[in-house]
């Protein structure tokens, strides 16, 4: 909550007037606490969860219009109510796990400074503080996606999320409680690291859950935005890690490609090439993955 009654008293606190911006941030939060402010989270995650997969499924029902010859697997054809049956599964796990997971870590956001008072932080401080929070989440991610494909991490939690080995929009946050919880703890690290405006904390939420969904999608549009952010892995990327399935021991990166590469987990760039493989994509195979087979 807002220590101003007035705008006169925030425009005297901050020794200007408001922009507009801030103006529209203190009509709005002014009389709402911090812990309902973050609260807002819960919404968004589940208007993200619910909105943002249906172009994917509008494309994935309407494929011979055009769209299959986007789709990296298109052997793999999901009906309506498949498709349908995972938004339900992840809507559980929504109320049972996530939603709750929200409601009580408010304290750990306090503690770490998350603020949601005037002066708002400019374009560039958001830019910079969500580029540190991907960078930290990737890495961290990086790591903790390599441990749940040990023998233990893949057959205790793991196998839930790879049941679609050809993935879709609503399966980006399909998967075991547990994993729910533990990688938490990397979308965590960066805002803990990196302590933001709430508005910057929002915008990382959504903006990383749009970007799983788009890497879940089962679909490489070459007008995708995203093919212009170095490193960048993309729907192709991690479509061949769900194709491979549990004997995948590549392409872990959770946004970015430089952690596979650096630590030469990196199978896409692979010189073999093999075309139409077994769900109709192609992609660059090691041999000793071709041997597993």
């Amino acid at each position: 909550m807002l220590p101003f009654s007035t705008i006169e008293e925030a425009t005297t606190f901050l020794g200007r007037n408001l922009t507009v911006a801030e103006t529209l941030w203190f009509n709005y939060s002014a009389k709402k606490s911090d812990y309902y402010l973050f609260c807002h989270n819960i919404l968004f995650l589940f208007l993200i969860f619910s909105v943002v997969p249906l172009p994917f499924v509008f494309v994935e029902m309407m494929r011979s219009l055009g769209f299959d010859k986007y789709k990296i697997q298109p052997k793999v054809s999901l009906s309506l109510s498949e498709m349908f049956r995972c938004y339900k599964d992840v809507m559980w796990m929504f109320v049972l796990v996530v939603g709750p997971l929200q409601l009580v870590s408010y304290p750990s956001i306090k503690m770490i400074g998350i603020r949601t008072g005037l002066p708002l932080p400019s374009v560039w401080e958001i830019l910079a503080q969500l580029a540190v929070y991907f960078m930290v989440e990737d890495y961290t991610n990086y790591w903790i996606h390599r441990f749940l494909h040990v023998k233990w991490g893949y057959e205790k939690i793991h196998w839930v999320h790879h049941e679609y080995t050809a993935p879709i929009g609503f399966a980006a946050p399909y998967a075991h409680w547990l994993e729910v919880l533990i990688l938490g703890i990397p979308s965590f690290l960066g805002p803990a690291i990196v302590p933001g405006h709430m508005i910057t904390f929002w915008l990382w939420i959504a903006l990383r859950q749009i970007e799983a969904i788009e890497t879940h999608s089962g679909y490489d549009f070459p007008w995708t935005p995203t093919r212009f952010i170095p490193f960048y892995g993309g729907a192709d990327y991690h479509d061949y890690h769900h194709y491979v399935g549990g004997q995948s021991q590549s392409n872990f990166a959770s946004v970015f490609t430089y952690c596979d590469y650096i630590y030469g987990t990196d199978k896409l760039k692979e010189e073999s090439r093999i075309d139409g493989a077994q769900n109709g994509g192609s992609y660059y195979v090691p041999t000793q993955d071709l041997k597993s087979e």
